[in-house]
């Protein structure tokens, strides 16, 4: 799963924001990529928060790249962290630092004028395979380590753009020509330290659908039809999963859509109108 993060969200590009606070440490351990980027609206008063989580194969990947910097204008406070990668360690280190990075902000909340229960995760590929975990583990414990621990790392809302779900069934899925998983140096085994086939254990736990409960929070799930990283059938998993735990979840499909890249408006109007309804500016 090899993402190109200049074309994770759609073709147009936003015009860069500058981060009010760079480079702030979620964690204790000075490890290089626990770190995170705060953008605030210019408006007063609290504010809620989109964590923007980026993709790259758990491989590669930047907080500088895809932020959805509008939504700062749309009076949402964002913070774009970045996670170690699987060459610095393997799951479930990846969403170790994203729960630290969100007990962090909840923690500071006051601080930097966010409201502490209206907290958002969106990520694209494995950003929304991370951001999906932040959504259905919140009860997982054993990956609540480091500082704050009595603080929750739950989220209220999720929005998953095509995030990978149950790495083993990824091949019976892909398109022609798809990105084939079950080898050893996939990123998927890479993320977990040994081909996928050979530790299934270590698969499910880094799979979303393992934990879901009615306790979940509601879902956008966005995946394109003809994805030929991430079979769409990984988003399936998930969506009927959440729906089976009558969990709010609103799943669509990028008809022709590939990996990222939607030209579809109807993505754009859907996100906005998620994040208002479950988090936004006006409640």
């Amino acid at each position: 799963m090899t993402d190109s993060p200049s074309s994770a969200l759609g073709s147009e590009q936003q015009p860069a924001v500058t981060p009010n606070y760079t480079d702030l440490a979620y964690a204790q351990t000075r490890h290089p990529r626990q770190k995170l980027d705060l953008y605030l609206p210019a408006s007063q008063g609290r504010h809620p928060l989109i964590i923007w989580i980026h993709g790259g194969a758990w491989q590669v990947g930047s907080k500088s790249e895809d932020v959805p910097f509008e939504y700062v204008g749309r009076g949402y406070a964002l913070a774009s962290i970045n996670y170690r990668l699987s060459q610095h360690g393997l799951f479930p280190a990846q969403i170790e630092d994203c729960k630290a990075a969100v007990r962090w902000l909840r923690a500071n909340a006051a601080r930097y004028n966010l409201y502490p229960h209206r907290f958002a995760a969106w990520g694209p590929s494995a950003g929304g395979h991370l951001a999906a975990m932040l959504g259905t583990a919140a009860g997982a414990r054993q990956f609540d380590v480091g500082e704050h621990l009595t603080v929750s790392s739950s989220v209220q809302a999720v929005v998953d753009y095509f995030g990978p779900t149950d790495f083993i069934q990824m091949d019976t899925h892909r398109v022609s020509g798809g990105q084939v998983h079950d080898v050893a140096d996939s990123p998927e085994s890479q993320l977990v330290g040994g081909p996928i086939q050979d530790h299934p254990d270590r698969v499910a736990l880094a799979n979303p659908v393992t934990y879901v409960t009615s306790e979940c929070p509601p879902f956008l799930i966005v995946h394109g039809e003809l994805d030929p990283l991430v079979p769409h059938h990984q988003s399936e998993l998930l969506g009927n999963a959440l729906e089976q735990a009558e969990v709010p979840v609103t799943f669509y499909t990028v008809n022709g859509g590939r990996h990222g890249g939607f030209s579809n408006p109807k993505v754009d109007q859907l996100t906005r109108s998620f994040l208002d309804k479950h988090l936004g500016t006006s409640r």
